[in-house]
């Protein structure tokens, strides 16, 4: 990963571990983050964005650029889709499947590349990775999408996905120094903590006992 010291990368920010873990990458290496949340209306962004901006206040950082929230509200697309209204979330035992949002890349890369177009910044990052299974996260989408975008604004954009190699165990054991407590995924939060019951909740669980290292997260259940 090249860290470009004169132009930010712009980073596509959920609140997770996936992505944090990234943050604090770009900026070990000296890098300098513009970071973006899209809010789409999604049952758990209140919860999601309150953990974000303390994950940003922990990793305070002279290149850390101020957190922009772009509203992009989905609900007239998705419909009565389980993420808006809270009925049959997909549990504990459900396959990562269950948790896809249709499109979802497309519409967050669409909108942070015209954000970053108009600030001069052509790189875009995802914390996706290694074991992903949807199409709009493979390598292969990446880079035609970029291209499109390219052909659609008129300007170079590149879109990276850093930590694709790695798994969520590799990224809690390497979060050293990084507020793991502050990270966020859970798809049915009460308030703000996290459910304890649904399809992310347990993959973090799991992950953070498969890392052998102590889970700081606190669960309803």
């Amino acid at each position: 990963m090249h860290a470009d010291r004169t132009s930010p990368v712009c980073l596509l920010l959920s609140g997770g571990l996936d992505s944090g873990a990234l943050l604090q990458q770009f900026l070990a290496r000296g890098a300098r983050v513009f970071p973006v949340y899209l809010r789409c209306g999604f049952r758990w962004e209140a919860a999601e964005l309150h953990w974000l901006r303390r994950f940003l206040r922990a990793m305070r950082s002279p290149r850390l650029l101020p957190l922009q929230v772009t509203a992009l509200p989905l609900r007239s697309i998705y419909g009565a889709h389980w993420s808006f209204t809270g009925r049959h979330v997909p549990g504990a035992s459900s396959a990562d499947r269950a948790v896809y949002l249709p499109g979802r890349n497309v519409l967050l890369l669409s909108h942070a590349a015209i954000a970053c177009t108009r600030r001069g910044i052509s790189t875009i990052a995802l914390g996706l990775l290694k074991g992903n299974p949807f199409s709009d996260a493979s390598p292969r989408f990446l880079s035609g999408f970029a291209t499109v975008l390219q052909i659609a604004l008129s300007q170079p954009i590149r879109i990276v996905a850093p930590i694709r190699q790695l798994t969520k165990v590799q990224v809690i054991r390497r979060a050293k120094g990084m507020p793991l407590e502050c990270t966020f995924s859970c798809l049915n939060p009460r308030g703000y903590r996290h459910c304890g019951r649904c399809n992310k909740c347990a993959e973090r669980r799991r992950a953070f006992r498969q890392a052998g290292v102590a889970d700081p997260t606190r669960y309803v259940l």
